[in-house]
Parts: structure tokens; sequence; C-alpha cells
């Protein structure tokens, strides 16, 4: 007796194109790349002690002009790190990190704070990784940047337009309360 099995075909397995995900990660790539050692090889010896570590993050979304994704955007995750020691530069280290992504089913007005909230969250583990291998490579300890509260550093960025965006919200919902 022959086996049918196979002669059948296994049922298509396509992958997901994300088709129903509110976002949908195209690409994630270093955009810019910088690491800077200017006293080396006295700032490897580590005299002085341990080094005043500054560090900066910024967020930039840009909408990209496609005609295949009406919602599609890069955005950038910015971090600068400079190390000090005695007022003079250790090392300093700085990366744009980007992800171009585009939004299905979103409402416009929830745009905004998705990518410079929830974009720049997904992206940080990467920028963390590679900037720890990045001062590894330059001759210090791996630089492990702590978790960053994207939500706080995008009210405090954006606290202007927000406070005015409630406002407006608030004299339109009085005024159609008193509206009869």
């Amino acid at each position: 007796m022959a086996d049918n099995k196979d002669n059948q075909t296994a049922p298509s397995r396509a992958m997901p194109d994300g088709g129903n995900m509110p976002i949908v990660i195209h690409a994630q790539y270093i955009k810019d790349l910088s690491f800077e050692n200017p006293n080396t090889p006295e700032s490897l010896r580590g005299a002085g002690g341990a080094p005043e570590m500054d560090v900066n993050i910024g967020m930039d979304a840009r909408k990209i002009s496609s005609q295949e994704e009406d919602n599609l955007y890069e955005v950038a995750l910015n971090v600068r790190a400079e190390a000090k020691r005695q007022g003079e530069s250790v090392f300093i280290a700085e990366l744009q990190y980007a992800m171009t992504v585009s939004l299905n089913n979103v409402p416009q007005d929830q745009h905004h704070p998705l990518l410079l909230i929830e974009i720049p969250r997904m992206a940080f583990p990467y920028a963390r990784q590679i900037l720890s291998d990045l001062t590894t490579q330059g001759g210090y300890p791996p630089l492990l940047l702590n978790p960053v509260d994207f939500h706080a550093l995008y009210l405090d960025r954006f606290k202007d337009e927000i406070a005015a965006a409630q406002k407006k919200q608030a004299t339109e919902t009085e005024g159609s309360a008193t509206v009869n």
C-alpha cells in the first residue's frame, strides 16, 4: 500500500506582514556613530579616579514620503556620552540609532507620542549595547546606560504643547456643556 503523505502538501505558512499590528518595524540601523579618545594613552591609565559622566538623550521623528506606506516614519534615538576627569575629556561617544516604522490603524493624534515614546523605548536596548561595545573597544570599561523613562522625557520636552492642547480641549468641553 502506498503512503499518501508524500503526495500531500503542507499548509502554507506565510510570514505575517504586520498588517494588523499597530507598529511595523521595517528597519533599524546606526545612522551616525562617533567615538573620540582625545587624551590617550594618558587617559587609559585611570589616574585621578573614576570619570564624571554626562549623558544626554534625545528623540526625533520625521515622516517619510512613500507610495507603498501611508504612515512611514524614521525615528532616531540620539545619545551623547562624555566622560571627564579633572576637567579634561576622557572620551566622547555619540550615537544616532534609527528605526523606520509604519503606524497602522493608529489615530493621527496618537502618532506623535507613539513615535517619540514607544519607538525610542524599543530602540534603547540596541543603542545601549552599541555604546557598551564602543567604549570597551575604546579601551574603557563598558558604558552601561541606566533605563530611561521616555514618557517623562516626552512630557518635559513638549510640556508647553501638551498644556496648550489640554487647555483647548477643556475650553471645547466647557463650551459644548453649556450649549443647550
